[in-house]
């Protein structure tokens, strides 16, 4: 099985922003983790702070991979090209967050892209990624 796991904005700066909302450990430290509990899943990673980048990653692994691992960030609730993309792709795509962003400002309750997805977890901190592998492992 191959899944792809692709965090959006700000991201790359886990660990370091914001640790008392999305916690101390970077992404790079906590995939081996992931690796090593799934460990008969190939597992990539990709991170940008492009739009454009993200639905091009998306369009590239869509078609080829068994499931992707999404936290669009910020652009969750702004984009409309990536609910498009999503819709455009075979992989089934999770919707991931670290925080409740129910939780958060209001802004952050809506989200552009869930509809799109075939599911949505939030709020487990970085287990939240973890229960996405586990929901696409599962069928």
């Amino acid at each position: 099985m191959k899944i792809l796991i692709i965090n959006g904005p700000n991201l790359n700066l886990l660990g370091r922003r914001e640790p008392g909302i999305y916690g101390s450990m970077s992404f790079e430290d906590y995939l081996p983790q992931l690796r090593e509990h799934y460990p008969m899943v190939e597992l990539s990673y990709y991170q940008s702070n492009v739009e454009g980048e993200l639905i091009n990653k998306l369009q590239e692994e869509g078609f080829t991979c068994d499931g992707i691992v999404l936290n669009a960030g910020a652009y969750t609730h702004t984009s409309i090209a990536l609910h498009d993309c999503i819709r455009s792709i075979a992989s089934p795509v999770i919707e991931v967050h670290i925080s409740n962003v129910h939780q958060r400002e209001s802004f952050r309750h809506h989200s552009m892209i869930s509809s799109a997805c075939r599911g949505v977890i939030c709020g487990f901190g970085l287990d939240s990624y973890r229960l996405a592998i586990e929901a696409l492992c599962n069928g």
